[in-house]
């Protein structure tokens, strides 16, 4: 995903065209949700990203593993940090189309795309399977909505959020592969996973299959793509918004999927670990 958005859509005359087309067609969102767009990322700020830092690590830590809490913030973390390391010294955006100056720098790959399926990637790794479903509904939304976002307010491009997406699901499985290698990830054997599919996958699943699919006819009903016509243009603005939030559900399903019936194993209380010495020393008595 991070390779083939950025080949595809940085390196390409065509790419670029069509993604500077998007950008015009976000120029004629209306003022209110442009507003709401803003404000959403405007909350993403480094005091916001430092709080959910430290929720993370509070969680990881009630639940009695620093190798928990060190995989969770380093799937935020890294993958914040490699997103930036890509955009702002690895790769370039040559200038290979007409443009002006507001759509000439490089946004590859979206820092707050890559923070909200962090977030995201964390919580999963946090949750137990049987809260990962409740996890799931709650942040998955929001990660969502904030690739779309990007888009609306002209602060990223498609390409932006998909390569996001792949370098968020590289760091997750990475730090999955650590916690397996130590031998701290189990597989659950209960059931009772059918709610879970019924109320949260699926709807995530029709999302997944409603946006791409929308977004595609969006894009051959249009035809010319590359014609510079405001209709054009909003339509492209229309189809990469709801491909930006496809990638996304895509994202967040890949990575429950990966976990399906897994979970990371905690240290038992000390209590319960004490309980079998004591009936030893009664029997003993």
């Amino acid at each position: 995903m991070l390779v083939a958005s950025y080949v595809g859509l940085v390196l390409t005359p065509a790419g670029q065209a069509v993604e500077n087309a998007a950008l015009r067609g976000a120029d004629q969102v209306g003022a209110q949700a442009r507003a709401e767009s803003d404000q959403a990322l405007a909350g993403i700020t480094v005091i916001t990203l430092a709080v959910a830092c430290l929720l993370i690590a509070a969680v990881a830590l009630l639940r009695r593993s620093v190798q928990l809490a060190t995989a969770a913030l380093g799937t935020v973390v890294v993958g914040l940090l490699g997103a930036e390391a890509l955009k702002r010294v690895v790769l370039p955006r040559p200038a290979l189309v007409e443009a002006s100056a507001g759509y000439t720098g490089n946004s590859f790959p979206s820092g707050h795309t890559a923070i909200a399926l962090g977030v995201l990637a964390a919580a999963l790794l946090l949750a137990t399977w049987r809260s990962r479903g409740v996890v799931m509904f709650v942040v998955a939304n929001w990660a969502v909505a904030i690739a779309g976002y990007t888009i609306t307010s002209k602060w990223h491009r498609l390409s932006d959020t998909l390569g996001s997406a792949g370098i968020t699901l590289v760091v997750a499985s990475l730090a999955a592969l650590w916690l397996h290698r130590r031998g701290l990830v189990r597989r659950v054997a209960t059931g009772g996973h059918r709610v879970r599919l019924v109320l949260v996958v699926a709807p995530l699943v029709a999302s997944l299959l409603a946006a791409a699919g929308l977004g595609g006819v969006l894009l051959v009903a249009t035809g010319n793509l590359l014609d510079r016509d405001p209709v054009t243009d909003y339509n492209v603005f229309l189809a990469f918004q709801l491909l930006a939030a496809a990638g996304s559900l895509a994202t967040a399903l890949a990575m429950w999927w990966s976990w399906h019936r897994l979970e990371v194993m905690t240290p038992a209380p000390r209590r319960l670990e004490s309980a079998p010495a004591a009936a030893a020393q009664d029997t003993a008595a």
